[in-house]
C-alpha cells in the first residue's frame, strides 16, 4: 500500500517476512504495511550482537526508516517531530514480545501493538531445544530434519487447517539463529516490565491457538 497509516511486521519465531503476505490483498487506500525479516532470519544479516537489546534496536531503526520524520538523527531540521506519523507493530509469536519491548523504547514512535499469538512465557517444549548436546539433537530432529518437520505438522493437524503447513518456513531458515532467538526469549525478564508500555494493544489468538497461549492471555491483560 501507499497510504499514510503505517503499519510494521514482526514475523514469528523460525518465519520471515513473508508471514503476512496473505494480509497484501487486504491493506486498504489509507494504509502502508511494511514486513520486516527480524536479524538473522530471510534476507537479514545477523544481528551486530545476539542479544535483545540489539535486535529491539535494529528493529526499531527500522522503524524509523519507514517514516524519517521520526528518527531524530536523521530528520532534517526545518522538519518537526510533530509531523512524525506513528506506527502500528503487528508482531506474530515472538514477534509480537519484540514489538512491545520496541514500544516501551520507541515511544515517540509506536502508537499501537498488535499481538497475534503471544506467548507470555517460553513454553516447556521450546526450552528443550536451547541446550547444547540433547537440545541441538532434539532440535535437528524435529525442525532442521525434512522428515522429522513433516511428523511435527502431522503432530500439530489440530492446530491447524487441512492446507496449512506449520513447520514450511524451517525448510529455508537459519536453524543456528532460530536456536539463538529460543535462547533470547529464556532470557526476556517476566511480564512486569511491560507495566510502562503506553501504546494501545490488541491481543489477538483463535480456536486454534496453542494451549500456551491461551494461557498467555490473561496474565498480558493483566499487565497491560
Amino acid at each position: 500500500g501507499a497510504g499514510v497509516d503505517l503499519f510494521f511486521g514482526l514475523h514469528g519465531w523460525g518465519g520471515d517476512h513473508t508471514a503476512f503476505a496473505p494480509l497484501a490483498p487486504l491493506v486498504p487506500a489509507r494504509a502502508s504495511f511494511y514486513s520486516a525479516d527480524l536479524p538473522g532470519c530471510g534476507l537479514s544479516h545477523t544481528p551486530r550482537v545476539w542479544s535483545v537489546e540489539a535486535i529491539v534496536a535494529e528493529i526499531i531503526e527500522a522503524i524509523s526508516a519507514i517514516n524519517p520524520a521520526g528518527n531524530s538523527e536523521t530528520r532534517p531540521a526545518d522538519h518537526p517531530a510533530k509531523d512524525v506519523r506513528r506506527v502500528t507493530v503487528v508482531g506474530h509469536c515472538g514477534g509480537a514480545i519484540f514489538g512491545l519491548l520496541a514500544a516501551l523504547k520507541a515511544e515517540a514512535l509506536i502508537e499501537r501493538v498488535v499481538m497475534i499469538d503471544p506467548f507470555a512465557y517460553l513454553p516447556r517444549y521450546f526450552r528443550l531445544f536451547i541446550s547444547e548436546g540433547f537440545g541441538r539433537r532434539a532440535y535437528n530432529a524435529t525442525f532442521a530434519n525434512p522428515l522429522g518437520r513433516w511428523l511435527t505438522n502431522q503432530a500439530l493437524r489440530g492446530r491447524r487447517d487441512d492446507e496449512t503447513d506449520l513447520t514450511a518456513a524451517f525448510n529455508s531458515t537459519d536453524h543456528e539463529s532460530a536456536r539463538s532467538y529460543l535462547k533470547l526469549f529464556a532470557l526476556i525478564d517476566g511480564l512486569e516490565q511491560f507495566r510502562d508500555v503506553r501504546a494501545a494493544v490488541d491481543l489477538v489468538y483463535g480456536q486454534k491457538s496453542f494451549g500456551a497461549v491461551k494461557r498467555s492471555i490473561a496474565p498480558l491483560q493483566n499487565v497491560l
